[in-house]
């Protein structure tokens, strides 16, 4: 086990998530290691430290109701509702415009509210001990993983080499659905990419979008849609897709 892979591990191994080969592997790799073993020490402290009741902040209510006041707000039902009406009013040829514009504007709404869930549930990932139910930075790991728990298993494709290191994976919901996500780390950066299986196996090229400050690159191919979410640039998101989409042209998914 490398550096590398070991300090992803460790808060891990600190909160009882690994199971026991790799909190083997990692506890070896540590006893030979002072720079894992240090930062290891530093984490256990850390942890203990903010376990201690004299340290715990509960944010008051006025917080709260600001920040969802923030948040953006679902379009009202209403106002779709009057634009139906004055749809109903037209000619017949109107209408059959208005049914195009309504199918127009229903799509892009649906759109939104599903990129705004997929940022919410990257942001719940980032809650302690909710970023991965399978670690492991071996892509024949997390690949079986998924198999009887979705569908269709996300591809999962070792990045590593590129700078994009896999950690792991998990079961999430969007748009009241169990959707696969496997996990990469970018430095301190986490990257999360949804997967879910759409009817069409048409190829939409990528398109990058920032939604409460973090970046969204979505893509869809052979009846796959794909959501990578993380606060890394544009351009390094971009690079993640663009490596993640070469790989899967070559072959090389698990």
């Amino acid at each position: 086990m490398t550096c590398d892979e070991a300090e992803i591990l460790l808060q891990a191994l600190i909160d009882g998530e690994l199971d026991a080969g790799h909190a083997r592997d990692v506890e070896n790799h540590v006893k030979g290691c002072p720079h894992c073993a240090a930062m290891l020490k530093d984490y256990r402290e850390m942890s203990k430290a903010m376990a201690d009741d004299g340290v715990r902040y509960t944010a008051p209510p006025a917080l709260r109701a600001r920040i969802e006041a923030a948040l953006p707000q679902p379009r009202q039902l209403q106002s779709r509702r009057a634009v139906l009406r004055g749809f109903a009013m037209g000619s017949a040829v109107s209408a059959l415009a208005a049914t195009g514009l309504v199918a127009i504007v229903l799509r892009h709404d649906d759109m939104e509210r599903i990129q705004s869930e997929v940022v919410s549930a990257h942001l719940r990932s980032l809650q302690a001990g909710h970023l991965t139910d399978v670690i492991s930075t071996d892509q024949h790991t997390v690949k079986p993983w998924f198999n009887g728990r979705l569908d269709v298993s996300p591809p999962v494709i070792d990045l590593t080499a590129q700078g994009f290191t896999l950690i792991g994976g998990r079961l999430d919901y969007v748009d009241a659905r169990a959707i696969g996500a496997v996990v990469y780390r970018r430095r301190q950066h986490v990257i999360n990419l949804f997967v879910s299986q759409t009817a069409s196996t048409e190829h939409r090229p990528a398109r990058i979008e920032t939604i409460q400050g973090f970046n969204i690159r979505h893509w869809s191919d052979r009846g796959l849609n794909y959501w990578a979410v993380s606060d890394l640039a544009k351009d390094e998101l971009a690079d993640f897709g663009e490596r993640f989409e070469s790989s899967m042209r070559s072959g090389t998914a698990g």
